[in-house]
């Protein structure tokens, strides 16, 4: 391998390596989704524990949260571009 072809290959290692991390900085870089996120998974394990006769408003509850869960993470793709 030739010394040009070496830093053309280094070079282009270090561009993937800095997009990788702008994208994920990016996807970090939205904290107040991201704690959003967190807690509607903590919640839908709170539903999912709890009792189950609950006249059907646990299982909507937990399809409800499901769908926010849905919303934030396209909204956090979204946020990314």
């Amino acid at each position: 391998m030739t010394k040009s072809s070496m830093r053309l290959m280094l070079l282009g290692a270090g561009v993937a390596m800095a997009a990788s991390f702008a994208a994920g900085f990016a996807l970090a870089a939205q904290p107040h989704m991201q704690n959003a996120l967190h807690a509607l998974r903590n919640s839908k394990a709170e539903l999912e524990s709890a009792l189950a006769d609950k006249a059907g408003h646990r299982v909507k509850a937990i399809g409800l949260v499901d769908q926010a869960i849905a919303e934030v993470q396209a909204g956090i793709v979204a946020g990314a571009n």
